[in-house]
């Protein structure tokens, strides 16, 4: 199910005004060079889905390998944001639901991972890092310069400034234009085309048109559409894989993943234009599933997710959307029938389908189902350590055990993990007062309650 997490955003300190700007350009680029312990730490509004996220995953595997990243443990974020987007930090792709809605197809998307890959590849985050500290010395000479001086000297406090940021914005466009470059050659050595690189560009371009936006040139971070569209049209046009289409089964997919985002972040009217233009397609009729999950009723959603398993028996979102009505139908035992299903069936081995059959068993409520509960909620967490809701459904089964010290633990975690660690530590204490000294839960809650950002847990 698809399902979006509210962790709590902390607030910067103050700026000074003589610092000001040179400031702002360290925020816009903060968020590329961060290294925070998870994304929701960070407050990034993150999405969670297995069937999405099992789909971007099977766009950037090939990719990655190409790029030499295929070891690198990098992990791709959905983002709720409707902009057409993708960044990156740390070992982390972060791609905005908006960007997967609104591509129509997978090379669209493709095309976009190619191009942070050639961010990742190319270390551009560590060589931004060095950029903005020799761009900080310059600002900072600059504004001792001006300090208390004459006016010709406040002007080149001013100018110095006004150099240290266009500095990093000339570096950050000259590696944008490397990684487009890039993510040529990755999109070559898997056969595919870069056509849609250039319809994600010539979408950029007309937004900039229609807005009536003028932009200086020296004031973007990134090469102007147009420009970037020139650089790669002839690389595009040259390669062998330009007329190379998507698989029809992939494309399936992506129209799939549309209809579903549309159907939880866009609603009704969202849904009904995606499937205006093939009404009986398999997409269309998932999304009108999803559609009577959301808005009607039970039993028709019951209907149509049961034709949709009858076409395609070894899907297992089908299964997940099946448990997912019959959790909103009350027969939580049902459900975990068919979310049990759905983990055999799945692929990618998601913790997020675990944790579902976890909670519809600890809605069963049997002393039984509670155990089997606790096993698949700790199955889950095991492959998916940052998801913090899931370790608070691992706290309740927990305190319906009457096991509190694993129970105070668990939450500790998920707080750990939603970034609020005053109250993880405040737990982590009071696990540790009822564990054994050195035991491997001990230690853990010991690791959270030493945490600090300069000391980073793993």
């Amino acid at each position: 199910m698809l399902s979006r997490l509210r962790p709590s955003i902390g607030r910067s300190t103050s700026l000074s005004r003589t610092a000001r700007g040179f400031a702002t350009l360290m925020l816009a680029a903060a968020v590329a060079v961060s290294g925070s312990v998870s994304a929701f730490a960070q407050g990034v509004p993150v999405v969670r889905d297995a069937e999405i996220e099992a789909l971007v995953r099977d766009y950037a595997r090939p990719i990655f390998k190409a790029a030499g990243l295929a070891n690198d443990g990098i992990d791709i974020v959905l983002v709720n944001d409707p902009s057409f987007n993708a960044f990156v930090t740390g070992r982390r792709l972060f791609v905005n639901t908006g960007a997967l809605v609104t591509a129509e197809t997978p090379n669209e998307i493709i095309g976009v991972i190619a191009h942070e890959a050639g961010h990742i590849a190319g270390g551009h985050q560590q060589k931004l890092r060095d950029q903005l500290d020799r761009a900080k010395t310059m600002a900072i000479i600059a504004t001792l310069l001006g300090a208390g001086a004459t006016t010709n000297s406040k002007g080149l406090a001013g100018a110095g400034g006004e150099m240290a940021q266009r500095s990093i914005l000339a570096y950050q466009r000259t590696e944008e234009i490397t990684a487009d470059r890039s993510a040529i050659t990755y999109l070559n050595a898997t056969g595919q085309s870069g056509m849609g690189m250039l319809k994600t560009f010539g979408r950029f371009q007309s937004a900039l048109s229609l807005a009536g936006t003028q932009v200086d040139p020296y004031r973007i971070s990134h090469p102007m559409p147009q420009e970037r569209i020139s650089n790669l049209e002839v690389l595009v046009k040259q390669s062998p894989f330009v007329n190379v289409v998507d698989p029809p089964a992939l494309q399936q997919r992506h129209d799939m993943m549309r209809i579903k985002i549309a159907a939880y972040m866009q609603g009704q009217a969202a849904v009904a234009r995606l499937m205006r233009k093939n009404p009986t397609s398999l997409a269309s009729r998932y999304g009108d599933a999803q559609q009577t999950y959301l808005y009607g009723n039970p039993g028709a959603a019951l209907t149509k997710t049961a034709a949709l398993i009858k076409e395609q028996p070894k899907n297992p979102y089908f299964q997940e959307l099946r448990g997912d009505i019959l959790m909103k139908a009350n027969k939580p035992k049902d459900a975990a029938d068919a979310y049990a299903k759905a983990v055999s069936l799945d692929p990618a081995h998601s913790g997020l389908l675990l944790v579902s059959l976890g909670q519809a068993l600890m809605a069963v409520g049997t002393p039984d189902s509670l155990k089997k509960a606790v096993v698949q909620l700790n199955n889950g967490v095991g492959r998916d350590k940052e998801n913090a809701e899931a370790y608070r459904f691992l706290a309740q089964a927990y305190g319906e055990q009457g096991d509190i010290p694993a129970a105070d633990l668990a939450t500790a975690e998920g707080h750990y993990y939603a970034g609020d660690y005053k109250n993880a530590k405040i737990f982590a204490m009071r696990a540790q007062q009822k564990l054994k000294r050195g035991e491997p839960r001990w230690v853990r809650a010991q690791d959270i309650i030493n945490y600090t950002p300069s000391n980073k847990l793993k």
